[in-house]
């Protein structure tokens, strides 16, 4: 299997894993489950991952991590607000 069609299939998975949790916390505005300390801590992971994709030119780990910092950044800034 060619490493770039790897890439993109483990973007996609671990990428489209993040919505399910976006889309409840968004409709229920309930984040009483989410663990304020984890979430920041996996936003500025993310955010240094992309940094790496982008500094080694890698388009799978930037497109997933451009969407998973997204999600992950909603998810954070709800659980300030409502948490």
């Amino acid at each position: 299997m060619n490493s770039e069609i790897l890439g993109y299939l483990a973007a996609a998975l671990t990428t489209t894993s993040f919505i399910p949790q976006a889309v409840m916390t968004i409709r229920s505005r309930n984040t009483s489950g989410i663990s304020l300390g984890m979430y920041a801590i996996f936003t500025v992971g993310v955010a240094l991952w992309l940094a790496y994709g982008l500094v080694i030119d890698s388009w799978p780990m930037i497109a997933a991590n451009t969407v998973t910092l997204a999600l992950a950044a909603l998810i954070l800034a709800l659980k300030l607000r409502y948490g």
